[in-house]
């Protein structure tokens, strides 16, 4: 099947609204099925390549459920591209279907590196994933990466770009992202006419594509230790997302927003986990309507110069963070918490500057790899905000994945101490 501009258009159509929030809610209440049924979900997608087929319980992880060649994104010149519907996990261990789209270089080499790529998605809306953000037309709903992700492909690399986020569009939902991004690189290296199945495998993101990269890592020892990852490469990581969440909501914060977003995010991926939706006052409520389908600058938007207090009781919005089941969540989808290390090479970056993540949990986590005898090189950016050190690192992480490729031992400035 080939696209059209007019399919394209056709894609974007069909987005309701509707969402919650991670910073900012009040009293654990006991979850019902009338507050499961109360839990906004994306607007579906109308094409029928994203559904869910009826026999997905008896396929395996990375198993391929529907292929389609698609025309090369715009700006992606020399490229073939092809999107694979895969079966994945989501946190509860049921059976996902989830799409990647896997860009090569035209006449590329059997056995070449396959990266996979996870491009920042702080969003609701399924339109925001890059199996559709590829193809935006408004440029504000495009993948912020695409040059340096051009650069990897012209150094003979196949890229395999997942929708990260889910079904669900779960944003903040990291453990699901990491499952998502491994169950990806199997569905890659199992399409025989790609020629991938005995590549070398890097994995790379940034922000919330990095939070899910780094999940990745962790998690690929146990959850698939056949992939042959030599490296992952990673930024601007929200390690622990439970510091993330009390900084960005005790009080007026540009960002709000994204805490807006994770909470239902989370919610949506842990519905009897989560009492989010249930906690919103007025306020709280029309933020969420208006960011449901949202990507990320209307999300920032939206939420600029708000905190809890604003959406819901500030009190009880942080007791919320302290209750057990609620924490759990948190932790479970926070990297610094997991106990599982990488068992290949890392390369970190982030701006000392950075105003948006916690550092103190980039340095704990790393270290705690550090000791685990994983290679570790971590490089502060010069001075930038948030968006700016994804630019600025983005050549340093492409280099480190190139020196695994081509089999060379990797620096490391590791710090036990």
């Amino acid at each position: 099947m080939r696209f059209t501009t007019a399919w394209c258009r056709t894609r974007r159509l069909g987005i309701a609204t509707a969402v919650a929030t991670l910073a900012a809610i009040p009293a654990l209440a006991t979850t019902s099925a009338a507050h499961a049924e109360s839990i906004v979900y994306p607007a579906a997608l109308h094409d029928s390549f994203y559904g869910t087929p009826a026999d997905i319980a008896d396929r395996q992880p990375g198993d391929i459920l529907a292929v389609r060649a698609v025309p090369p994104p715009l700006g992606f010149p020399g490229t073939d591209a092809v999107q694979l519907k895969f079966r994945s996990t989501n946190s509860a261990g049921e059976p996902i279907s989830a799409v990647t789209t896997v860009l090569s270089p035209q006449g590329g080499a059997p056995g070449r590196p396959l990266v996979s790529y996870q491009a920042i998605i702080n969003a609701l809306g399924l339109e925001c994933a890059p199996s559709t953000a590829l193809y935006a037309e408004n440029p504000l709903r495009g993948i912020r990466e695409s040059p340096g992700l051009l650069v990897a492909i012209q150094r003979g690399w196949s890229l395999a770009i997942p929708d990260h986020l889910g079904p669900n569009s779960a944003y903040g939902a990291a453990k699901v992202g990491g499952q998502i991004t491994l169950d990806g690189i199997r569905a890659a290296q199992r399409h025989a006419p790609l020629g991938l199945s005995d590549s070398p495998v890097g994995i790379a993101g940034y922000s919330g594509g990095g939070m899910a990269t780094a999940m990745a890592a962790a998690l690929a020892p146990s959850y698939a230790p056949e992939i042959p990852i030599v490296g992952s490469a990673y930024g601007g990581v929200p390690m622990d997302i439970g510091k993330m969440a009390e900084a960005l909501g005790e009080s007026a914060h540009p960002a709000f927003g994204l805490a807006m977003a994770a909470a239902l995010g989370l919610e949506r991926e842990y519905p009897d986990r989560m009492p989010i939706t249930d906690q919103l006052n007025a306020s709280g409520r029309e933020l969420r309507d208006r960011i449901a389908n949202a990507c990320t600058n209307e999300i920032l938007l939206a939420g600029a110069g708000r905190s809890i207090a604003d959406v819901a009781d500030p009190e009880v919005g942080m007791t919320l963070l302290d209750s057990p089941p609620v924490r759990a969540v948190l932790d479970e989808n926070s990297v610094e918490k997991i106990a599982a290390v990488p068992n290949a090479p890392v390369y970190e970056w982030h701006s000392p500057t950075d105003g948006l993540i916690p550092l103190q949990s980039i340095t704990t986590t790393l270290r705690r790899y550090c000791e685990a005898g994983v290679s570790v090189q971590t490089e502060p950016t010069p001075d930038a905000d948030h968006i700016t050190a994804a630019v600025i690192g983005l050549p340093g992480a492409l280099d480190f994945l190139d020196g695994r490729f081509a089999g060379l031992a990797p620096s490391s400035n590791c710090r036990t101490s």
